[in-house]
This record gives C-alpha cells, sequence and structure tokens, in this order.
C-alpha cells in the first residue's frame, strides 16, 4: 500500500470469526502496543485529557452526577482514536516505515476522504446519546430532583431512582450495539481502502450479523475494559485504549478478507 491508505479496491468479503480471534487479536494488540508505546500514549493521551477536562468542568458547577451519562457514553467516542492506532498496526503488520511523518500524514489525510462523515455520525449519536439521558432523567425522577440528585446519591436508588438506571441503562445499550455495529468493521475500512462511509457501515453491520456470538463477545469486552480503563480518573485509558486500537484492527483483519 502507498504511503496514503485507501487504495481502490473490491469490497472485501466477510469470514467467519470465532471467539479464538478475540484472544488472538488482544494479544495481537498488546504486541503492537509493546512495538510502538509512544504512538499508543500519544494517542489516548487526548481522551484522558478530555476525560479530565470534562471532570473538572463538571466537579467546578457542583454536577458531578452528570458525569455518569459522559462516562457510560465514553465508548462512544473511543473510535476517533483508533484511526492512528490502526495505521500504526497496519505498518507493523507490512513491515512498512513507522515514523511519526509517515503516520501522522496519513491520519491528517484522512480529512479529504470519507472518515470524517463517520465522525460525525459517532459525534452526533454520542451528544444525542447525552440529550436522551437528561431526558430519560428528567421523566422518571422530576424536574426537580435534578437540582437536588448532586447532593444525594440515594435519589437514584430511591422511588423511581431504579427504574430509570434500569431504563437509562437499555436505551444506552443500544445505542452502543448500533456505533459499535457501523464501526467495528466500518472505520478501519475506510483507512483500508476507497469506500464512501455508507458502504463501510452496511459492510460492518453485515459482518457483525454474520458473526453474532463472536462480535458480542468481542463489543462486551471493549465496553469493559474501557470502562476498567476510565479508572481511577480516566488514567487507564494510556493503556487500555492503545491495546483495544491495535486490537481492533487486527480483528478486522480477521474478519474481512483481503
Amino acid at each position: 500500500m502507498n504511503e496514503v491508505t485507501g487504495q481502490s479496491r473490491a469490497l472485501p468479503e466477510i469470514r467467519q470469526v470465532s471467539f479464538a480471534d478475540i484472544a488472538a487479536s488482544l494479544t495481537a494488540g498488546w504486541r503492537d502496543f509493546l512495538i510502538a508505546p509512544l504512538f499508543g500514549l500519544f494517542f489516548s493521551a487526548f481522551y484522558v485529557v478530555g476525560g479530565l477536562l470534562m471532570w473538572w468542568v463538571f466537579a467546578a458547577a457542583g454536577q458531578e452526577l452528570w458525569l455518569i451519562p459522559v462516562v457510560v457514553g465514553f465508548p462512544l467516542l473511543a473510535p476517533f482514536a483508533a484511526v492512528g492506532l490502526y495505521e500504526v498496526s497496519r505498518r507493523i503488520e507490512a513491515g512498512e516505515n513507522l515514523s511519526w511523518r509517515a503516520v501522522l500524514s496519513v491520519v491528517f489525510s484522512q480529512k479529504d476522504r470519507q472518515t470524517p462523515s463517520m465522525a460525525m455520525v459517532i459525534l452526533l449519536m454520542f451528544m444525542f446519546w447525552v440529550f436522551v439521558a437528561h431526558t430519560i432523567f428528567a421523566l422518571f425522577m422530576g424536574l426537580s430532583a435534578m437540582t437536588n440528585v448532586t447532593s444525594s446519591l440515594a435519589l437514584l436508588f430511591e422511588g423511581n431512582g431504579p427504574v430509570m438506571l434500569l431504563v437509562g441503562s437499555v436505551i444506552g445499550a443500544g445505542f452502543a450495539i448500533v456505533l459499535f455495529s457501523i464501526t467495528v468493521a466500518g472505520l478501519p475500512l475506510l483507512l483500508d481502502r476507497e469506500v464512501d462511509f455508507v458502504t463501510a457501515m452496511i459492510v460492518s453491520v453485515k459482518a457483525v450479523m454474520a458473526n453474532m456470538g463472536p462480535m458480542t463477545v468481542w463489543g462486551l469486552s471493549i465496553a469493559v475494559l474501557l470502562f476498567l480503563g476510565m479508572l481511577p480518573m480516566f488514567l487507564g485509558l494510556f493503556a487500555v485504549m492503545p491495546v483495544l486500537g491495535h486490537a481492533s484492527w487486527h480483528m478486522y483483519r480477521r474478519l474481512l478478507t483481503g
């Protein structure tokens, strides 16, 4: 592949993956992180700093509780960091030059391709999720509770609180499933080949539907690891984010042929 990825080729065919591919992808992701740790730390730093800034803003406003829907929706934004990590893994795999200039030039070149369109879909879904989370809270808890809940977390476990948490979790899971389905193969496909973002999303959804069992476990693994990575104070993302980013590239290579 040339210095700028995404050459025009026929669409790849979907493969059948197994649960063993999950472990193999994570192992390969860890290996890539050890080979090029500075790249992983660099790209994950945007998320760590972003998470700390969000916490500082909510804490300064005395609204720490509203960090909950943001944290729950944080995995929705994870694909943003993936492009650079995908490129690092692709270059390691192909034995190509692994320099900052080479990697960042490919990342910056994505602005002229379809990746920004996919990024807009991801961002809009995240913003819509935050809006829905606030709406669910208001519907179940009432507007008056919104001013008191930051001083009493017990409100979440009284009255309509448990039902609100259950409904919010189910709806949040729905958002995560949709976004996972369109990006798990769609985002790396945009980097790897010259296709439009709608086609990439369709291929990704088809790949997930053809491998429901392994992809369900893979999605849950990503969500759990990202949640753990946000502890403490988002610092765990320095290791979790790059490993998952690299691993996602290797899962894509197992999921699609060519």
